[in-house]
């Protein structure tokens, strides 16, 4: 498959755009089909792609919301034209499963060093001493987070078919808290309204978050929350990637980075 220009490439020649004519604009007869993910917070890094296009005479049809997989899978077989938000490397299982940099051309980022991890409220982590989600092994420990009787810790995580969904349950695994730890999947935006709800009534809270969000402007780690760290690095599929910060932190997840993605 051909390789599309860089999206720096095609900003750059927007700016021109004004003083060329409008049979010279390469897009001209050309539809592009965008897609991204349900979250309504891609929606932005989606259009600022989807003018430039327009502005270079490309037609721009409606944004298609899929998950990650099919997103992939469909720049991958010709059925969509880019994706604007792409973690890396969250996402490189499903990139490198839908063919990786044969069929696709990835270059730019939008954001970089990132944060991801597992974060509970600072009260319940300051009266039991609690930093490292290792302690969750502790069936006492675990038992504060159960918000279905259920005995086992309630883990605000995933939605299934996202990245982050096997890094999760990768580290329940390799931290032995499959048997107290349980992670809830659905929709995120909305699991994670329960969950600042369970926090303005003072009851504790355990969640898998990633920055920049608008989570961590509504619970502020530090403030509200804190991060937990992991016992030691551990990644899905065997790799070996050492996921400690610079500052000796080790919240399970190797910063990461939002880039453009196209066909």
């Amino acid at each position: 498959m051909k390789k599309p220009m860089i999206l720096a490439t095609a900003l750059t020649a927007l700016l021109a755009v004004p003083f060329a004519h409008a049979e010279d604009l390469p897009g001209k007869g050309v539809k592009i089909t965008p897609v991204q993910s349900t979250i309504s917070e891609e929606t932005f890094q989606t259009l600022l792609v989807a003018k430039a296009l327009e502005k270079l005479g490309y037609e721009v049809e409606p944004i298609k919301e899929v998950d990650y997989n099919v997103a992939y899978a469909s720049i991958a077989n010709g059925d969509a034209t880019y994706l604007a938000v792409s973690w890396v490397p969250l996402h490189d299982a499903q990139y490198n499963a839908a063919g990786g940099d044969k069929v696709f051309y990835r270059q730019g980022d939008y954001v970089v060093n990132a944060a991801q991890g597992y974060l509970i409220d600072k009260k319940t982590a300051e009266k039991y001493k609690i930093t490292n989600i290792d302690q969750l092994k502790d069936p006492k420990i675990a038992k504060l987070f159960d918000t279905d009787g259920n005995g086992k810790a309630d883990l605000t995580g995933c939605n299934p078919g996202w990245g982050c969904e096997a890094a999760i349950n990768n580290h329940l695994k390799a931290y032995g808290l499959e048997k107290t730890v349980e992670h809830n999947q659905g929709n995120y935006a909305a699991m994670m309204a329960d969950t600042i709800t369970r926090y303005k009534e003072g009851k504790p809270i355990l969640y898998y978050t990633w920055t920049p969000y608008w989570i961590s402007d509504v619970l502020k780690p530090g403030r509200d929350v804190v991060w937990l760290e992991v016992p030691f690095s551990s990644m899905p599929n065997g790799d070996k990637t050492d996921t400690a910060l610079p500052n000796g932190k080790n919240y399970g997840f190797p910063p990461k980075h939002n880039a453009y993605r196209r066909q």
